[in-house]
């Protein structure tokens, strides 16, 4: 069966359902078989259950329109009143951010937080600290003293000679008597 020629009725129990091997036939509650009555019901007590049945269905029609009407005339005292709902969201997402502060959670998670931030920052300063003792340590050493003096060494070579009036540096085999041509080719 092609599903173009088929006869979607908006009272159907299958609407929304497309399958092949479905059709919708239209529901009439007048042609409608009843359906079997559930054991142990009399037919009088299914009779009461149905009447109660459409009784409820009739309320919620009652409700939903009541409600809709509410809605509008809610709507007209905001437009009056120059309330947007940019407004009213505004009032909303604050009232709730006020609720979510106030909540036990969140005072448990800000105290655990605080908590958290304190000890990170005292592990960070320990662990600065510790750095720094091995820092000094290092430039305490022989080593970097040894490798401090010959830095030095080189530096004062350099600057010395500029300060004796030569602006060359000294080359690299110590003969400072040569310069090195400006522009050398890589």
């Amino acid at each position: 069966m092609d599903s173009a020629g088929q006869d979607i009725s908006l009272g159907s129990p299958n609407r929304g359902l497309l399958s092949d091997s479905m059709t919708d036939v239209p529901v009439d509650a007048a042609a409608a078989a009843p359906a079997p009555a559930v054991e142990g019901l009399t037919e009088a007590e299914e009779e009461e259950l149905r009447a109660e049945l459409a009784k409820v269905e009739e309320e919620i029609v009652t409700l939903r329109q009541v409600l809709a009407a509410k809605e509008r005339h809610c709507g007209e005292l905001k437009r009056k009143l120059g309330l947007s709902a940019l407004e009213g969201l505004k009032q909303n997402l604050s009232r709730s951010w006020h609720d979510v502060q106030v909540s036990n959670a969140y005072k448990k998670t800000q105290e655990t937080l605080s908590q958290a931030g304190q000890k990170t920052s005292a592990a960070l300063s320990t662990v600065g600290s510790a750095i720094s003792r091995k820092l000094g340590d290092v430039r305490n050493s022989a080593t970097f003293k040894s490798f401090e003096d010959r830095v030095g060494t080189i530096k004062s070579k350099v600057v010395g000679d500029r300060e004796n009036g030569s602006d060359s540096p000294c080359s690299p085999t110590g003969s400072g008597d040569r310069p090195l041509p400006e522009h050398t080719p890589f």
